[in-house]
């Protein structure tokens, strides 16, 4: 499966610079908050005719990644 990353763009000018879906005002944040209220992808594909499936793939794609970080703990 071939990853989908080259769709989230950060750009201080846009959102502040929060990762967005390919330079647009729809934001990360919006495509996993939509998707964690129950939206499938094709109602938010209906309800952002813009966005592509692609674009949905990246935000659970950015999310997987960003979450997926080493804790560092201090030795006892």
């Amino acid at each position: 499966m071939a990853s989908e990353m080259h769709r989230i763009t950060m750009d201080p000018a846009i959102c502040g610079g929060r990762p967005c879906i390919r330079k647009t005002r729809v934001r990360v944040k919006d495509v996993l908050d939509l998707l964690a209220a129950g939206a499938s992808a094709e109602e938010i594909l209906g309800d952002y005719p813009y966005l592509e499936r692609g674009d949905i793939s990246a935000a659970l794609e950015f999310a997987a990644q960003y979450l997926d970080h080493t804790i560092l703990r201090p030795a006892a």
